[in-house]
């Protein structure tokens, strides 16, 4: 991996209509996002401008895009999606990215939650 140097973005909350069950389409849930960008940040470690480096609010807005539009089935195509756009945005190498269903409801029972985490280089 190229870029060495990486921005994390913990914690993004978002409400979105994503699932496989009916239910999570109709209803809704919370999802729980973090984002880690690998890219070459030495520009703006030497300039100290926001013009350098990856605007973390753009970065959400991106996220927060994926996650409140359409709904999707699976995690992992949510994150992969997430993951797609970054890279078409931003100037990363790379971008990890894991979406979580927190408190999910599970065959009678509950679990704190369950997540994917993909990462997703440039080609």
């Amino acid at each position: 991996m190229a870029g060495r140097d990486q921005i994390h973005l913990d914690g993004m909350v978002f409400f979105g209509r994503h699932g496989a069950r009916v239910e999570e389409r109709t209803l809704g849930q919370q999802f729980e996002v973090d984002v880690t960008i690998h890219a070459d940040l030495s520009a703006s470690r030497s300039s100290d401008r926001l013009a350098d480096t990856i605007d973390y609010g753009d970065v959400y807005a991106t996220v927060q895009e994926v996650i409140e539009g359409p709904g999707l089935n699976l995690l992992e195509r949510l994150a992969d999606e997430v993951a797609s756009r970054i890279l078409a945005r931003f100037p990363a190498d790379a971008v990890t990215v894991r979406v979580k269903k927190p408190r999910l409801p599970i065959h009678g029972g509950v679990m704190s939650g369950v997540s994917v985490e993909i990462l997703q280089e440039r080609e």
